[in-house]
């Protein structure tokens, strides 16, 4: 159970890109003030924990309605991963830039900064693996956990590019996209071994 909750947590953590979040964050939010910053940190938290907990609880049926296989779903979601890791890799990813000013909450940042398509893809094969009820309460604990932590990020952005900087949080984002790529390998070779595995 342990090993369980921790694996995933881990798992989500860096799939959630939070030194890429916390990046948009802040140049999405250079002209509010701090109280308004942590006030939209705490939405956007609260935002994707209650899209990631939907995502997570209706694998099964998406699955089932589309006729998709749970090994070619790790493959598609690998490749994304794969992709969103090269990004990351590269500095690549766009950050996007606010227009208006309309709620920022939910979009883009919820969706799809945070659960963009490989996260989203990673949280409906999750919901598919853990099949007993206490799998899943321990994966939502972990995700929950993995997702309040990414949230403490956001709610200390300002105190974190004070201390690591521009610079630092770059690396990090660097970091961050060579374990999304080690994930996406195995997510792929999972699938592969699963289809294999049939034949």
């Amino acid at each position: 159970m342990h090993s369980l909750f921790i694996n995933i947590f881990i798992k989500f953590f860096f799939l959630l890109t939070p030194f890429f979040l916390l990046s948009t964050f802040l140049s999405m939010t250079r002209a509010m003030e701090l109280p308004a910053k942590k006030k939209l940190a705490v939405k956007v938290t609260s935002s994707v924990i209650v899209i990631s907990i939907i995502l997570f609880l209706t694998g099964d049926y998406i699955f089932s309605l589309f006729g998709i296989t749970l090994n070619s779903f790790r493959i598609g979601t690998g490749v994304l991963l794969m992709l969103s890791a090269i990004a990351l890799v590269q500095g690549t990813d766009k950050i996007p830039t606010k227009e208006s000013d309309e709620d920022i909450a939910v979009v883009p940042l919820a969706i799809p900064v945070t659960v963009g398509p490989a996260t989203t893809g990673a949280l409906l094969v999750m919901g598919v693996e853990l099949q007993h009820m206490w799998e899943r309460v321990v994966g939502i604990a972990a995700l929950c956990l993995a997702i309040v932590c990414v949230g403490g990020l956001l709610y200390l952005s300002g105190e974190i590019e004070k201390l690591v900087k521009k610079q630092g949080i770059t690396i990090m984002c660097k970091i961050t996209g060579l374990v999304l790529a080690a994930l996406s390998a195995q997510m792929v070779m999972s699938g592969v071994l699963g289809f294999l595995g049939k034949n």
